[in-house]
């Protein structure tokens, strides 16, 4: 049977990667009706709004949907449409998984570890104001709810999977009513699952720890503003954001997008490297129970770049999107 998910391809090399992922799942065998929509500049040109309301009934209604890169202008213009998916559909966990890739290279071996975001408040709730002519004061938001339900998401996702840590990472020593609720939440949801271990670090030293050793850690838990920052940091680990996954999750829907930007520079030119946005929807097809197909897509991007006879410029090799995409196909 056929599973309607909404595509949203994004701009810049949003849509050479995100037709070079369909690509990959439909010649997977995977049976997927897509529902495509546009977003940022485009969208706001057509339908007056980055983010259309049909594209949030959309996903309403399909649970899932599979996203590329969109720009959001810095400092001015529209609110990323990133962040408003994000609280209109309520995905409270951001999921990053970091593992090595044979072939890609990066600093370390056999890294394997996934970063967990509480996705929904901290100092990214928005809530800024000018005191007075010179200063700005930015709310860090913080509540029990949110802290819990992060928490669980992690330990829940840890049992699934068969990891056994869950490390929480804070600044509860100095911010300790806000931290500290994060913190303690942390500790009280962990009484619930004995099976696995749960321990807690400083962000400060806990971004030393991942430099120097990140083969100590398997599932990091972090507040928002702490979670974006290491998870790119945890990407650089592995070779940067062109090769790592990402999700939002919430406990109806789900949105798959690449983590990388939107590469503005290098649009149009079908040198783009669709990996992040394949093992993206790797995690895709295992959230809807496509397992089997999910595992063969893995092996066969292994296997590519292990080869490492066809890889795009970033990571070394002259392929073009589609020569890449091609070859990871063949693999199939």
């Amino acid at each position: 049977m056929k599973r309607k998910i909404t595509l949203i391809p994004g701009d810049g090399i949003g849509p050479e990667v995100t037709g070079a992922t369909v690509s990959v799942l439909r010649a997977a065998g995977v049976q997927i009706e897509w529902e495509p929509f546009v977003v940022g500049a485009e969208a706001l040109t057509k339908y007056g709004d980055p983010l259309p309301a049909d594209l949030i009934e959309s996903i309403k209604r399909n649970k899932v949907a599979l996203k590329g890169p969109a720009t959001t202008p810095v400092g001015t213009g529209f609110v990323s449409s990133n962040v408003r998916l994000r609280k209109a559909l309520d995905l409270y966990a951001n999921l990053r998984p970091i593992k090595s890739l044979k072939g890609v290279k990066s600093r370390y071996e056999d890294v394997d570890l996934i970063v967990v975001r509480e996705n929904t408040e901290d100092l990214y709730s928005g809530l800024e104001h000018e005191v007075v002519p010179g200063v700005v004061e930015s709310l860090k938001i913080i509540t029990d709810r949110a802290s819990r339900r992060i928490a669980r998401f992690a330990f829940e996702y840890a049992r699934r999977e068969a990891r056994k840590k869950v490390t929480a990472i804070h600044k509860a020593n100095i911010m300790k009513m806000s931290d500290g609720l994060f913190l303690n939440c942390f500790r009280e949801v962990a009484k619930d699952y004995p099976e696995i271990l749960a321990d807690d670090l400083i962000v400060d030293n806990a971004c030393m720890q991942l430099v120097m050793n990140p083969n100590q850690f398997d599932v990091l838990l972090l507040e928002n503003l702490y979670g974006d920052i290491i998870s790119d940091l945890g990407a650089g680990l592995v070779g940067g954001l062109g090769v790592v996954p990402g999700a939002n999750i919430g406990d109806e829907m789900a949105v798959f997008e690449a983590v990388h930007g939107s590469a503005p520079n290098i649009a149009g030119r079908g040198i783009a490297n669709p990996t992040a946005l394949i093992q993206t929807s790797v995690l895709m097809l295992k959230h809807i129970d496509e397992r089997e197909a999910a595992d063969r897509i893995q092996a066969a991007i292994e296997k590519i770049l292990a080869e490492g006879q066809v890889l795009t410029r970033d990571l070394g090799g002259q392929a073009t999107t589609i020569e890449f995409t091609e070859a990871v196909i063949r693999s199939l």
